[in-house]
């Protein structure tokens, strides 16, 4: 890429997207365009067919999609499966109908077997099972990588799939009902100590900020009580879903934006092809090579909290998979590697809740 190629990054206000955006013009690149969801439905192909056609773009970030975390998957499967599906067709298929140099996509590592080898390497996709949990979102990745890999075989296209390992940072989504793992736990926990202390102040910040169910920080003390305890919020302890045994890998949101302008300037679809005959598994894992257990994950963000109530674990919840750590032999031979830790990434994260 150019310092002023033309370049459009699809989600760009979303967590990976709003990273990539600002590494970009950090680094110098003049020419970065981006829409919003109201501005362009990406699931609307006339639209999406049109702002190709106008803007032209050289290089293409698709960060857009439909996500959510273990609650949201499980209750929305017809949305998770159909909307990301539609998004990535329109922009795949515009890219390529509009010549587009280089596209990356992002996908995700849920695309793998629940009971895959662990570290779990890009071979071990479609060798068994999903976890049922978000089988539907995991197939519309799959299908996006496959799409990518696709064209790239039929039509010598330069379009390279990514698959990051579960992502925090600026920018993160904080809801209650649909938001990921580690920010989920971090609002929880910071409320229940706003409750424990009886501090009402930032409860009523905190939730005209990002309501909950439509409660915000006009409504009563009771009703802001009572909801906040349906999602397992209380002035003694916080409630979990599951055991607190799974094992998770989290990488900072801005070093996955690294990582992808890093694929996107250096790495090419040629690059990564090893089998001639049948070309399969072309997609690149992004991670850290290195997990912790949800309980240990929850002892961390308490001490930064410098919470005192209990952590409580409900184990007639569903844990989701069990481990899911990814092999990252091939980023980090291609050369490039993390460097923010998750004791690091979890101040950083909470700072950046409570400033904004």
């Amino acid at each position: 890429m150019e310092k002023n190629s033309k370049i459009y990054v699809a989600g760009h206000k979303g967590l990976v997207g709003s990273a990539i955006w600002k590494n970009l013009l950090e680094a110098g690149y003049t020419n970065v365009i981006g829409r919003t969801s109201k501005e362009l439905d990406l699931m609307n192909y006339e639209q999406t067919k049109s702002f190709f056609e106008t803007e032209k773009p050289e290089y293409v970030f698709l960060a857009a999609a439909y996500v959510g975390g273990i609650v949201a998957n499980n209750t929305y499967r017809a949305d998770f499966i159909f909307n990301n599906l539609q998004i990535q067709q329109n922009v795949i298929r515009c890219s390529f109908d509009n010549d587009v140099k280089k596209l990356l996509f992002l996908g995700s590592t849920c695309i793998y077997p629940k009971e895959a080898k662990q570290p779990i390497s890009e071979d071990e996709l479609l060798t068994a099972p999903l976890e049922y949990t978000n089988e539907p979102y995991a197939i519309a990745k799959i299908a996006g990588l496959k799409l990518c890999e696709s064209f790239n075989i039929q039509y010598n296209t330069n379009y390279i799939a990514v698959m990051p390992t579960n992502l925090y940072g600026p920018n993160d989504n904080f809801d209650l009902e649909k938001s990921h793992v580690l920010p989920a736990m971090i609002r929880k926990i910071y409320l229940s100590k706003c409750l424990q202390e009886n501090n009402w102040q930032a409860i009523r910040e905190d939730l005209n900020k990002r309501n909950v169910l439509g409660i915000t920080g006009e409504d009563s003390e009771f009703d802001i009580t009572h909801t906040l305890s349906k999602f397992g919020i209380h002035p003694d302890r916080v409630e979990l879903w599951g055991t607190g045994e799974p094992l998770r890998e989290f990488l900072w949101s801005e070093e996955m934006a690294d990582a992808c302008i890093f694929i996107m300037g250096k790495i090419n679809f040629s690059d990564l092809i090893t089998n001639k005959k049948e070309i399969r598994s072309t997609h690149i894992n992004i991670g850290t090579g290195k997990d912790i257990s949800i309980k240990d994950l929850s002892g961390l963000i308490a001490k930064e909290v410098q919470y005192k109530g209990e952590i409580l674990f409900d184990s007639s919840k569903p844990n989701g998979t069990m481990r899911k750590l990814v092999d990252v032999t091939k980023i980090n031979q291609l050369g490039w590697k993390h460097k923010v830790e998750i004791e690091e990434g979890v101040k950083r994260i909470f700072d950046w809740y409570i400033n904004n």
